[in-house]
């Protein structure tokens, strides 16, 4: 089974993480040895992706350098904002690269280790317009908690306050294009707020739950967590 190409968004500034790394985008960082961005393409392929959308900003010429330098046999290929549009401007502007119907979508500054194989069947078998991956997390009030009923379709999302046990949108998406068949929708938007939640009201958001290694690298000390974590694992 081949499975859909997936979008990586790498264009985002790093504001918590420029003090450590100022002249990097946040998805070069160093990480156990080598830049982030290459975990994640790693990691991916290592679960049966095979073709990638870049979707680049800020100091996009580092992040394509390198990717010429270093993945010369990537099936690949970017598009480059000219400013920040959002997540869901983003998105859709990097959908236009993607050839079929649906595609992943991963955040550049996140790895969350699942199974795509089973995010795409329950995304196909579910028929819906996105599936999210969800993470499994206690005590945390830095993320929004997410309801989900037994028919793995999510009902609500809970703004960023303490939860003591509770489910977390990971980052990671599939996408069938129709999602954003809205009307209305400006250059610039949000993914999560403007698509993701008004979907959820037209009752086509699902997920799937994983309990797989989860770290943002978004402030410093997850950055340096996760640099931990990695040289172990190396």
């Amino acid at each position: 089974m081949k499975l859909p190409e997936a979008i990586i968004l790498a264009g985002g500034l790093g504001t918590r993480l420029k003090s450590e790394f100022p002249d990097l985008p946040k998805c070069m960082v160093p990480m156990a040895g080598k830049p982030f961005i290459d975990h994640l393409i790693s990691t991916m392929m290592g679960q049966g992706i095979t073709d990638f959308v870049f979707s680049l900003g800020y100091k996009s010429e580092i992040i394509l350098e390198h990717l010429s330098d270093h993945w010369k046999n990537l099936q690949y290929s970017y598009v480059i904002e000219n400013e920040p549009l959002g997540t869901g401007g983003a998105i859709l502007f990097a959908s236009s690269k993607i050839r079929g119907s649906d595609f992943f979508v991963f955040n550049g500054d996140t790895l969350f280790i699942i199974d795509p194989k089973e995010l795409f069947a329950t995304h196909t078998k579910k028929e819906g317009l996105i599936t999210l991956a969800l993470k499994p997390m206690k005590n945390f009030d830095r993320y929004g908690n997410v309801a989900i009923d037994a028919n793995q379709k999510i009902s609500a999302f809970t703004e960023k306050t303490f939860c003591a046990d509770g489910l977390i949108n990971g980052g990671i998406y599939l996408v069938n294009k129709k999602c954003f068949l809205l009307p209305d929708l400006p250059q610039k938007f949000s993914f999560e707020k403007d698509v993701i939640e008004v979907q959820v009201e037209n009752n086509f958001v699902y997920g799937h739950i994983f309990d797989g290694y989860f770290i943002d690298i978004g402030i410093p000390d997850d950055y340096r967590k996760a640099d931990m974590d990695l040289r172990i694992a190396d």
